[in-house]
């Protein structure tokens, strides 16, 4: 993991941050989010139809992107922050389906860093690989704003 000061963190921008540890996605991870969401397509949680007609369960797209933060707090410590928000995302895209129990990680890039509402916002491309796959999961350029004490 990388540490920076909250000060230095402009000096980044254009980099490669870093890359997580792998995470496996378990069939558990992807029916806790169906129940988290209300989202039960069969493709996710009915394991023998999704085994028969598409090879096995896959996990749901947003679960990928919801892995960012946890992925991302394994790449880049800023030291003198007092909080951080989501602000957004100005372009996310699915680009490959996660099937259960595959393995995935994130590549961060610091795209931007700009005073922004008494902190810095700072855009960052994500990009969800996925273990022994050409093709990543998610791209998304996730948008945040820290806050300096």
């Amino acid at each position: 993991m990388k540490e920076i000061a909250f000060a230095d963190i402009a000096s980044l921008v254009g980099q490669e941050v870093g890359v997580s540890d792998w995470v496996e996605i378990s069939q558990e991870r992807v029916n806790q989010f169906a129940q988290a969401t209300g989202d039960h397509q069969w493709i996710h949680i009915d394991v023998e139809r999704a085994t028969r007609e598409i090879g096995g369960p896959i996990a749901h797209g947003y679960l990928t992107l919801s892995l960012i933060p946890m992925l991302g707090a394994d790449i880049l410590h800023v030291t003198g922050v007092t909080r951080g928000i989501n602000y957004g995302c100005d372009k996310v895209r699915f680009t490959n389906m996660v099937r259960v129990g595959k393995r995935v990680r994130m590549r961060q890039k610091l795209l931007s860093v700009e005073p922004k509402a008494g902190g810095l916002q700072m855009k960052n491309e994500c990009t969800i690989e996925i273990e022994g796959e050409e093709r990543p999961a998610c791209v998304a350029e996730t948008i945040s704003i820290i806050y300096g004490g």
